[in-house]
């Protein structure tokens, strides 16, 4: 079966296009900021976050400001790994095609 061996081909050349994206996507670091640069969040690619830099004079407002901001800030980093991973993961696996699937 020609058909196959062809898949079999481009499957594992999927999976070290996956494999090399996820140290790609390790390596990635994302930087988001909230609330003026009071709130800064360092996110990877693959949706680790490394580091949370809150500015000590915003630490003096509102609490509930406080952490509106922060959480702001959070769900704004996660979303851009996420949409940055999709989109890369999209790069390396969208080229694979099931025969008689597409």
């Amino acid at each position: 079966m020609a058909g196959l061996g062809k898949l079999v081909k481009q499957a594992e050349k999927m999976k070290r296009g996956i494999e090399a994206l996820q140290a790609q996507l390790d390596a990635k670091e994302i930087d988001v900021s909230s609330g003026g640069g009071a709130v800064k969040v360092k996110v990877t690619g693959s949706g680790r976050f490394v580091a949370l830099t809150l500015d000590p004079e915003f630490l003096k407002e509102d609490a509930k400001l406080v952490g509106d901001t922060v959480l702001a800030a959070v769900q704004d980093a996660a979303k851009q790994a996420k949409d940055y991973h999709e989109s890369e993961m999209q790069k390396v696996t969208g080229s694979f095609q099931m025969p008689g699937l597409f």
